[in-house]
């Protein structure tokens, strides 16, 4: 494990950023080694060398308990954005869980967004942070499909373990979902997927599920590694040539079928109860911290 420094691990405050609400980014690790063949955090412009290797930036937690505590005002912080803070390394080294006390010991909030079960070790803090401020947890799923998720995601648990944390989380009164992204194009953008995975998704006691586009986006880099890939992965397939053909250089890369596969996605979603609109899921996650800060008014 090799580790490189950093001035500060915790961003500005931010008020009610737009995605999940959150007013703090932290990310205490560097790279990652889940191997998924479509993640954009690969692309040239985040400047992220060598991104399949871990590195851990040093003194984390002592930076992020200083940099809490001179923070002005209280938040939620997120974490997940450009490195999953749950990677194989975090089970030893536990920087997340100790990031996670230091959040609860000075009454911030926290996003969590990952691919691994090993989130539910952390139940018991997550819980005593709900005590006081919100917590949201978002897993991603990208296909009900556990032979296919090996392809795309090969280094990280199978979507079916995915789903059992969910389910953990919930029974522990963990607001929890799932992020349903990316739909890759003539391989996970087929209805039976989409239904599948929300009624599992509800089976397990998500509170929400969150989609967007019904694609993916490539670009620089990223573009050849996921062509690669494609040809290793669907050598028969002839996949990289309708990628081609469809979108060109596109940075969005839609569905053929993305507006069909919405109004599926919306009407199973509503059907079963489950929040798909970022406000709605932002405001019910919230809910229960800003009614308690109005009591105490």
């Amino acid at each position: 494990m090799d580790y490189i420094p950093a001035k500060t691990i915790i961003s500005q405050y931010s008020k009610e950023n737009s995605w999940f609400g959150i007013n703090y980014n932290m990310n205490i690790y560097k790279g990652c080694s889940h191997g998924c063949i479509y993640c954009d955090s690969r692309s040239e412009c985040y400047g992220i060398d060598n991104f399949h290797r871990v590195r851990v930036k040093e003194n984390a937690i002592q930076l992020i308990r200083e940099e809490l505590k001179s923070k002005r005002r209280t938040g939620v912080v997120g974490t997940g954005a450009m490195s999953d803070p749950y990677n194989p390394f975090e089970k030893e080294l536990m920087l997340t869980r100790k990031a996670l006390e230091q959040i609860n010991e000075l009454n911030f909030g926290i996003a969590i967004a990952t691919k691994s079960n090993l989130i539910t070790r952390d139940i018991d803090i997550l819980k005593r942070i709900k005590e006081h401020s919100p917590v949201i947890v978002k897993i991603t799923i990208t296909t009900f499909n556990d032979e296919l998720c090996k392809k795309v995601e090969p280094n990280v648990c199978v979507s079916s373990e995915r789903f059992d944390a969910i389910k953990k989380l919930s029974d522990n009164g963990i607001f929890v979902g799932v992020l349903l992204m990316p739909i890759l194009p003539f391989i996970n953008d087929d209805e039976e997927n989409i239904i599948n995975i929300i009624r599992k998704a509800h089976e397990s006691g998500a509170k929400f599920i969150l989609a967007y586009g019904m694609g993916v986006t490539l670009r620089q880099n990223q573009r050849d590694y996921f062509y690669n890939q494609l040809m290793n992965l669907f050598p028969d397939e002839n996949l990289v040539e309708k990628y081609r053909t469809s979108f060109g250089n596109k940075y969005a890369c839609s569905s053929i079928k993305s507006k069909r596969l919405w109004k599926i996605f919306k009407d199973e979603c509503e059907r079963l109860g489950i929040l798909y609109k970022m406000q709605d899921i932002v405001s019910d996650y919230k809910r229960e911290y800003d009614d308690k800060q109005i009591s105490w008014f």
